[in-house]
């Protein structure tokens, strides 16, 4: 079992920043993919970014050179770094964990951008 604790969402207007936090704890694997997801209501969950234990990341096309992911020195700690919000960026976003075996995803963290 691996527990996802996240952090850092808010209310911020259009052209702000903010930063989502996420811990894993548990039977954390040496190889493991953290990232985030989002979905807003009657809507499918969207990829926003990952990182691999390795450090390999990846973004969605909406968010690329606006969000940036990183891992925490003790490497079971994940960032996503929003900046230059837009409303559209307002949704639910969900931590994930995926190792070989198994997903998990924490219980989201409400994003929502002013205009």
């Amino acid at each position: 079992q691996v527990q996802l604790v996240e952090s850092g969402g808010g209310l911020v207007q259009a052209g702000g920043s903010l930063r989502l936090s996420c811990a894993a704890s548990g039977r954390i694997s040496s190889f493991n993919v953290m990232g985030w997801f989002r979905q807003a209501p009657g809507k499918q969950r969207e990829l926003v970014s990952t990182i691999t234990s390795g450090g390999i990341t990846n973004y969605a096309d909406s968010v690329k050179g606006r969000f940036t992911i990183s891992r925490g020195t003790a490497k079971n700690t994940v960032y996503l770094q929003m900046s230059s919000l837009k409303p559209e960026d307002t949704d639910v976003y969900y931590c994930t964990y995926r190792s070989a075996a198994y997903t998990y995803w924490g219980q989201g963290t409400q994003v929502t951008v002013s205009s």
